[in-house]
């Protein structure tokens, strides 16, 4: 077994990959005159032949709008070509303020008078039979945040599934992806491992719109669907979401800016420890402690490996007395500090990170259940364990750039 020194400078040695509660809308600027035009905007301004007249079932929430903040809901309800019979809503609920895990009844729209089905209520958490009984076209626009375990990705799957077995189209509304198109990092998912936070072998950042992700599940792994993708117009891969034009809402509760949504892909394996990753902070996701980390000694040892384009500050954070880990107390912990968004590689940082963690306090860190879907694999608890980690990062490497050769079938945008 190697020193947790030796293998803190083995894993900075790791070769780099080459570096290509709703809140309130929020417009965010965009760095030249482009406009980039969401799929609701682009599907509404010509409502296709076949589906003028259909009865909608609308799988969204909060995060449906358009550039104006106009909800999908309301823009679909009052349009002449489309007749909205159902909503569905996903984990969050349709207004995006249900924490995550919690149940979510059915309801109804007070502004619409539209049924609400709740998803969660599902046994496969996938549409069923009744739900689009009356539905016969299944309409999907939910913010994407780039990363594999967000259950809308499957929850779209599980909806193309179901519009499948019906006969009936499956529409996408697309959206950028807010922390770029170019990236790509982590493994593929082992697909012994499939759960509700991860069912395709994707990447854990995958680089994908949802557009992309849909056109890959229906033509890769045989969905088989009448898949119609409503385009993103003026988006190129290049862009991130503070070059889109478009306004800010919270993808869910825990997720409130686009810091969190960049380390995401990386800081949300700390749910499978016993650390925290930040929910019942002011910074869930770019933070993470625990009552007996020595953050000022963990986040030394890091910044001396010089990790590209991150930073880690030791602090103090205080936790909500309703969070699951920690609850009501003021404990150790290390922030993410972004400084170069293009070079940060936040799966690879993050693990690194748990491994600095579980060597200095071997007695103290401890797995969750969930690590092994979260990472896609039982690979990265046997790696850190059994002092590997700098070849499983390798070879992560090896299977992000194959799958960016891979992907080129089903991009939709430059």
């Amino acid at each position: 077994m190697k020193s947790p020194v030796c293998a803190l400078l083995l894993l900075a040695a790791c070769s780099q990959p080459p570096a290509p509660a709703a809140a309130p809308a929020m417009r965010m600027a965009t760095s030249d005159s482009v406009v980039v035009r969401p799929g609701i905007e682009t599907f509404l301004a010509d409502v296709r032949q076949r589906l003028r007249g259909k009865r909608v079932g609308l799988i969204t929430n909060h995060t449906g709008i358009d550039r104006a903040g106009a909800t999908d809901i309301d823009l679909i309800a009052r349009h002449p070509d489309l007749r909205l019979v159902a909503l569905l809503a996903p984990e969050h609920g349709i207004r995006g303020n249900v924490e995550a895990g919690e149940a979510i009844r059915d309801d109804t729209d007070p502004a619409t008078g539209v049924p609400i089905y709740s998803l969660y209520l599902a046994e496969d958490r996938g549409p069923t039979p009744q739900m689009l009984r009356d539905v016969d076209v299944l309409v999907y626009d939910l913010q994407e945040v780039g990363g594999r375990t967000w259950t809308y990705v499957s929850t779209m799957a599980l909806a193309m599934q179901a519009a499948a077995r019906k006969g009936i189209p499956f529409v996408v509304l697309d959206r950028p992806n807010p922390i770029g198109g170019e990236i790509v990092e982590g493994a593929l998912l082992d697909p012994r491992f499939k759960s509700f936070v991860g069912m395709y072998p994707i990447p854990a950042r995958h680089g994908m719109t949802v557009g992309e992700l849909a056109t890959l599940f229906n033509r890769k792994y045989g969905i088989g669907a009448d898949l119609i993708v409503a385009r993103v117009a003026g988006w190129e891969r290049s862009r991130w979401f503070d070059q889109n034009g478009l306004p800010w809402v919270n993808p869910s509760p825990n997720l409130r800016s686009l810091a969190a949504l960049t380390s995401y892909p990386g800081t949300v394996y700390f749910e499978g420890t016993n650390l925290s990753e930040g929910r019942g902070t002011d910074r869930p996701f770019e933070q993470i402690g625990a009552s007996w980390l020595d953050a000022p000694r963990v986040a030394e040892a890091m910044n001396a490996l010089g990790l590209p384009g991150i930073r880690f500050e030791a602090i103090t954070m205080a936790v909500s007395p309703t969070a699951a880990k920690f609850r009501g107390e003021t404990i150790p912990a290390i922030r993410f500090v972004i400084t170069d968004r293009q070079t940060y590689r936040p799966v690879r940082t993050a693990l690194i990170l748990i491994d600095a963690i579980r060597s200095r306090h071997p007695r103290d860190f401890a797995w969750s259940a969930t690590i092994n879907r979260l990472t896609g694999s039982d690979k990265v608890r046997l790696a850190i364990e059994g002092g590997t980690l700098p070849a499983l990062l390798d070879e992560w490497d090896r299977e992000a750039a194959q799958f960016r050769v891979d992907r080129v079938p089903y991009l939709l945008y430059p």
